[in-house]
């Protein structure tokens, strides 16, 4: 499975795991595209790095914050970034990072990595007849503010992860859902007809505002249970 991380060898018995997100021209200078508080760019950058480590299997230990926008971004771009961690159950997340002094932007840019360690284990192969859900729905730019109650929350990450016959989860982000089944799926040359799904495959889900699950079929009634309204089923006409 392809995945948008870096697994590194940390010891004989553990893994590094190094996660990253960029944001570009989003925050509170006047010529950013996406107007939003510095403390909502920090939350949704975080957002992004904690998904795809934890989706890896890493548990987050560490933040660093890129900071372009200035001295002014600082307080509310870690205020979001603890936020993400608190809602991931990763209170404990030591931040750093550094701010851009020296030359103003006109823009705002923000980058997070997350560094997460991880058992080492091999990887499975996909299991047969493997079952697939989006969970949430994909938004972009000023939809992630307008319909908050569409963004899957990151507690609720964390409780799919953690669910009994789940094998695999996916951060949905710019390149949208069918990229990241044809990565979980392993089949590359899946397309639009070969799956039956009521959200448009090709839409970008900005700061991951949907993911994919892969699971046993008889973990579905619990994954309905758990994820509500979040909840849609993905079919694959042409299976693992």
């Amino acid at each position: 499975m392809n995945r948008d991380v870096l697994i590194l060898p940390l010891d004989e018995k553990n893994d590094l795991i190094v996660a990253a997100d960029n944001s570009g021209a989003v925050g509170e200078k006047p010529d950013d595209t996406v107007q939003a508080l510095y403390e909502t760019v920090g939350y949704f950058s975080a957002r992004v790095a904690l998904m795809e480590c934890m989706a890896a299997g890493g548990e987050p230990f560490a933040a660093a914050i890129h900071n372009f926008s200035g001295e002014d971004a600082w307080p509310g771009l870690i205020a979001g970034v603890k936020k993400a961690a608190v809602e991931a159950g990763l209170a404990e997340l030591s931040v750093t990072g550094s701010t851009e002094s020296n030359f103003e932007m006109i823009q705002s840019a923000t980058g997070v990595v997350v560094l997460g360690k991880k058992v080492k284990i091999k990887e499975r192969p996909v299991p047969k007849n493997q079952q697939y859900a989006v969970i949430g729905k994909p938004l972009v730019g000023p939809e992630v503010l307008d319909e908050p109650e569409f963004v899957v929350p990151l507690r609720l990450f964390r409780q799919v992860l953690e669910t009994e016959g789940v094998h695999a989860v996916f951060p949905v982000g710019s390149k949208g859902i069918l990229h990241e089944i044809r990565n979980m799926s392993n089949h590359k040359d899946l397309q639009t007809d070969d799956i039956i799904c009521t959200i448009d495959l090709k839409r970008s889900a900005g700061p991951s505002t949907c993911f994919i699950v892969g699971y046993n079929l008889d973990a579905e009634q619990a994954l309905q249970a758990i994820c509500g309204s979040f909840y849609t089923k993905v079919i694959c006409k042409q299976k693992s």
